[in-house]
């Protein structure tokens, strides 16, 4: 009995020691590593690293940019039974314990003891928060003391719910998806409220370990964790037996599903992009901000569609250049088509191809496309493909297949006909080059990647909201932004700043200038400069009205000799028109400036606006990760008169146009004035001046659109370098440029009315469908007159003539008596001094 005793109090002994030496220890690590822990408060601090996110501002996705997925969701908006898989995956005692389950820590260290390795971390959820939001990845024991310091921590001051929501929003769960709600989409295309119990038990299957149990990568591994989780949920009594049954006979359904743009506007994300990241620095890709733009989402894709097929027609209608490469024999008989085609890349529709065989008695070509495999290209869709020799020459048109591709060739390809999708891959990612589940019969065109390049840019005219905006064929292929980059000449679309002008002092349209040779002789030039109209030919007395419509250059220089060079720049500063890289010298008057396609569509709105001043912008309003408003576009108004004084006259305010939807009087935004830049009676005119060019002069391709309201201008610079259409209405202005980025001619057929028009007719006929005609409304001051067009002078009683409109000051004076009576010849002054 003594004996028993004896070693009793020796155990005793033993065990009190220990667990003394383990306090002392304890308490000696906790008292090391305690200073270098954060305060669990930082938790609530900090910020999720969620995705940059831009909208039309129809609410469509236009892109997403950020390294993680991520949509951060509260515990409320989460099924309890999903809550339940994930407790039945990684900590079942989640709420009994209190940050540290001492059951399995016992059990990490038996199997670090019987394996000579860590097997398991033995971690709850509240130390897997502590690891994931505080610590490194690192497996070491130092790490692990911090792991369990910071959960005790984080128990004592955050509630259950709020350490699990923490943990849910935060876990990796493999294809760059960060979090529950980003799984779910990623894998199964829904919100985490609407997957079924084997999908939600597939997802808690995950964060063990992302890659191992991916329903992607590993389907089969996959399934039999989550089936092991379905077994703990039946354990644990979070499921009945019948849902498991149920459950684990469900199929693997999970495919890949990124967070795809629902418009196609890259060069439109870009500027967002570009503009964040000056507003917010690096925090611009985690912060989780929501822009929204100004660009509707229809009209920007037609914009996008409209630009691509105008650079394809033109490319078309000069040949095909031939193959893009070309491969041999062996790798033909090789059978790894689909590899060896990605070497070739996609350029948005434009699939790469190998032509395989060639049957001209069958009229078609065979071709294995890349992601699509084998498919058909009938000969009528090679038919344009004549062989391009230069800009103005191609050879004879194709007769069958065999005359425009070889066996071997690899040639660009848009398909058109498909009866499956193509699968997905293994590791989630779209299948590029998986053909398996395509039907063979495949229909596609023979395409090229257009050389020529182009930019649209749609605005609205009265706030200067970007409503669409292209920035040539593709993104991709090119990030360099023609329609706010490219510099160029703008040719005769640059003739309506100048007719405005001579408006605004003085002239009318009835104004007459001679279309007649003009030489000019310089000392640094080599050669006298005859400038000449488009048609070679010249066409005597003729007034601004149809100068303009008819595009002819003469009448412009001699009006730009009359007006004064210096008067002109100054006035097209006053517009706030660029002027650092316009010339000095006649040659403005024909366009020879440089401007970008922005620049001059910005100008183009202040003429469809009535002459108020016009500020392009992108950006509507800006939201936080939490939903909060931070910016919003500023109401534009419209203002006449004391526009500099801090309180506006309600009296001058013309129109007040809002660019946010209703909000407080504590929440709204600073309005931005806009001042008057130009007559508006000088630019009533004028939009009567160039709705003529739609109607009777070079613009006469708009009549398509069925509409009075259109106005606009063409513009073709010397070789048919630079093309270009600017049209609008009272509400939108929208510019199109085409041409090459490095300016070589386009041909000598192509002007803007063959190039750049169809592309603004394809896009304005979206723009404007539905809307009401929109017409400058006609100010006071302004008179119609009948006149003689022959003279500019009032037409006499029974002579014929024609309305022009005046400003009452600058209208013709009245006939004298003499010249009233019928077959009168009056003064003979009627041809102005500007023929000479």
């Amino acid at each position: 009995m003594s004996h028993l005793l004896r070693t009793s109090r020796l155990f005793a002994w033993l065990f009190l020691t220990g667990l003394s030496v383990a306090v002392i220890l304890g308490s000696g690590f906790y008292l090391y590593l305690r200073p270098g822990l954060p305060p669990v408060e930082q938790l609530l601090d900090i910020k999720l690293q969620t995705p940059l996110r831009v909208y039309s501002k129809d609410n469509r996705l236009i892109a997403e940019f950020g390294e993680k997925r991520r949509a951060p969701i509260t515990i409320e908006q989460i099924p309890t039974i999903q809550l339940q898989a994930f407790m039945a995956a990684e900590d079942a005692r989640f709420y009994e314990h209190f940050g540290v389950d001492i059951k399995g820590l016992v059990r990490a260290a038996i199997e670090l003891v019987s394996t000579g390795s860590i097997q398991s971390g033995g971690s709850t959820i509240t130390m897997q928060v502590a690891k994931n939001y505080f610590l490194s990845r690192d497996r070491t024991f130092i790490r692990k003391f911090n792991e369990i310091l910071l959960a005790l921590q984080i128990e004592r001051e955050l509630d259950k719910n709020r350490i699990l929501e923490l943990y849910l929003n935060k876990i990796y769960l493999g294809n760059r998806a960060y979090g529950i709600a980003a799984a779910a989409q990623v894998y199964y295309n829904k919100p985490v409220n609407e997957l079924s119990l084997a999908q939600m038990a597939m997802l808690a299957g995950l964060p063990k370990a992302p890659s191992a149990y991916n329903p992607l990568a590993n389907p089969q591994r996959a399934l039999i964790r989550r089936d092991w989780i379905l077994g703990r949920m039946k354990e644990l009594g979070f499921i009945s037996p019948d849902a498991y049954e149920l459950a684990v006979q469900a199929p693997l359904t999970a495919t890949y599903n990124a967070t795809e743009a629902e418009v196609d506007a890259d060069y439109v994300a870009e500027m967002a992009r570009a503009e964040m990241v000056r507003r917010f620095g690096e925090d611009a890709y985690t912060d989780g901000y929501t822009v929204t733009l100004t660009v509707d989402s229809k009209e920007q894709q037609t914009a996008t569609d409209a630009l691509r097929r105008g650079l394809e027609a033109y490319d078309r209608r000069h040949g095909f250049r031939g193959p893009i490469g070309e491969l041999d024999p062996e790798t033909l008989a090789g059978g790894d088509l689909s590899g060896t085609m990605l070497n070739y890349p996609r350029i948005e529709s434009l699939m790469p191809a190998v032509i395989t065989a060639v049957d001209d008695d069958k009229g078609e070509a065979r071709a294995h496309v890349r992601r699509f495999g084998p498919a058909i290209m009938p000969f009528e869709s090679m038919q344009w493909a004549r062989r391009y020799k230069t800009e103005n020459l191609t050879g004879p048109e194709p007769e069958k297949p065999s005359d425009v591709v070889s066996v071997g060739d690899v040639v660009y390809v848009r398909v058109d006909e498909v009866a499956k999708a193509p699968a997905v891959s293994g590791n989630g990612e779209p299948a590029e080059d998986d053909t398996s589940g395509i039907d063979e019969a495949v229909k596609v065109s023979l395409m090229q990647v257009p050389k020529v390049e182009g930019a649209l840019i749609s605005l609205e005219a009265k706030t200067g909201a970007i409503e669409a905006l292209a920035g040539g064929y593709s993104f991709g292929q090119s990030k360099y932004n023609r329609a706010t980059q490219a510099r160029r000449q703008p040719g005769s679309t640059f003739k309506p700043f100048l007719y405005l002008a001579a408006l605004e002092n003085g002239m009318t349209p009835a104004t007459i200038y001679n279309d007649a040779p003009i030489v000019f002789d310089d000392s640094e030039l080599e050669t006298a400069w005859r400038p000449q109209n488009s048609s070679g030919q010249f066409y005597g007395p003729t007034t601004l009205r149809k100068a303009l419509y008819r595009s002819r250059n003469l009448v412009s220089i001699r009006l730009l000799r009359d007006l004064g060079i210096p008067q002109t720049l100054d006035y097209l500063d006053q517009l706030k028109v660029p002027t650092e890289s316009m010339p000095k010298d006649l040659s403005l008057s024909l366009g020879s400036g440089q401007l970008s396609p922005m620049e001059l569509a910005r100008g183009l709105a202040v003429i469809a606006n009535g002459g108020y001043d016009v500020e392009p912008f992108l950006i509507q309003s800006i939201t936080d990760v939490n939903g909060e408003v931070i910016y919003e576009a500023p109401d534009v108004v419209l203002c006449d008169r004391n526009c500099d004084t801090e309180e506006t006259d309600p009296a001058d305010t013309i129109e007040k146009t809002d660019n946010t939807p209703a909000i407080t009087e504590e929440t709204a935004p600073e309005t931005r004035t806009m001042r008057r830049l130009a007559d508006e009676r000088s630019v009533y005119i004028l939009h009567s001046m160039l709705r003529d060019v739609v109607k009777r002069g070079t613009g006469r391709r708009a009549l398509a659109l069925g509409r009075d309201d259109i106005a606009g201008k063409t513009g073709t610079t010397n070789e048919q370098r630079d093309t270009w259409f600017a049209g609008f209405n009272h509400n939108l202005a929208t510019t199109v440029w085409v041409g090459f980025d490095q300016p070589a001619p386009l041909g000598r057929r192509e002007f803007g009315a063959s190039t750049a028009l169809p592309i603004w007719i394809d896009y304005m006929k979206v723009a404007l469908e539905g809307e009401p005609p929109a017409f400058m409304p006609r100010p006071n001051g302004i008179v119609n007159i009948r006149i003689n067009p022959e003279t500019g002078k009032r037409a006499r009683p029974g002579e014929d003539g024609t309305f022009e409109i005046f400003k009452e000051e600058d209208a013709p004076p009245a006939l004298a008596a003499e010249d009233e009576r019928p077959g009168s010849s009056g003064n003979g002054d009627g041809i102005s001094r500007q023929i000479f």
